[in-house]
């Protein structure tokens, strides 16, 4: 990752020293992204509470309260038979991710 930073921040410099001009535009298009990004990670929390790819939320029979908040949880490694719902669940966040920051991205 350190890597594409320092190849994106040469970039950037590159775009300061022959357009300096197109460096405001530049930095605003990220921040779309990156707000794309953020919206589209909540957005996803919001719409799925309950079928997060970290955690599993059991049945009311299997109640486990954790000590901090009182939320259903159990360990994602105690839990081998789940690994399609939360390979599922990995997936649809990445594609509502992708689509909102895209959708930003576009957009303005």
């Amino acid at each position: 990752m350190m890597d594409w930073l320092l190849i994106a921040l040469a970039l950037s410099v590159l775009i300061f020293f022959f357009y300096p001009q197109q460096l405001a535009v530049s930095l605003y298009k990220l921040n779309l992204i990156a707000m794309g990004g953020f919206g589209g990670y909540w957005l996803d929390r919001s719409l799925f509470p309950y079928a997060r790819p970290d955690r599993f939320y059991p049945k009311d029979d299997e109640d486990e309260r954790d000590i901090e908040g009182g939320g259903l949880l159990f360990d994602l490694d105690c839990q081998l038979q789940n690994d399609m719902l939360f390979a599922i669940a990995q997936i649809r966040r990445a594609v509502i991710v992708a689509a909102f920051m895209i959708a930003i991205g576009l957009g303005a």
